[in-house]
């Protein structure tokens, strides 16, 4: 089965991008922008693009690296939780007893729910409704 893979150029926007602009670069200048952008799998280009522009929407690189490393992290901690829920269910359905690792992990549920919600606020666009 393919993977959906991110595109690495911008995508297209009705109307096109109709204003080049020309940038000179020394040797080191461009290696380390055609590091940078690949570590990130995208082009020179729209790593420039999208860092500039993002800072003015008040998101960095740096920022936005962060909040995807902690919505992994909370994606593994969830999963881990489910599967523990799972396995207290079972237990529960077999002997018909709810164990005392329900509570812990539904309190674990709880505080991952509460880092989603805060990260989830922390995209939120200013001006949009909740």
């Amino acid at each position: 089965m393919a993977v959906a893979r991110e595109r690495k150029r911008q995508a297209n926007i009705g109307g096109g991008r109709k204003h080049p602009v020309q940038l000179k670069l020394s040797v080191a200048e461009k290696t380390t922008l055609k590091i940078h952008a690949d570590e990130l799998g995208v082009s020179i280009q729209r790593l420039l693009v999208e860092s500039t522009l993002s800072s003015f929407q008040g998101e960095t690189l740096t920022e936005r690296r962060d909040l995807l490393t902690a919505l992994l992290q909370l994606q593994r901690g969830l999963a881990a939780v489910g599967n523990n829920i799972n396995q207290i269910a079972r237990a529960a359905n077999a002997t018909g007893e709810i164990k005392g690792d329900l509570e812990a992990s539904l309190t674990q549920l709880r505080a991952s729910v509460n880092r989603i919600d805060e990260a989830l606020e922390s995209l939120r666009i200013v001006g949009e409704p909740s």
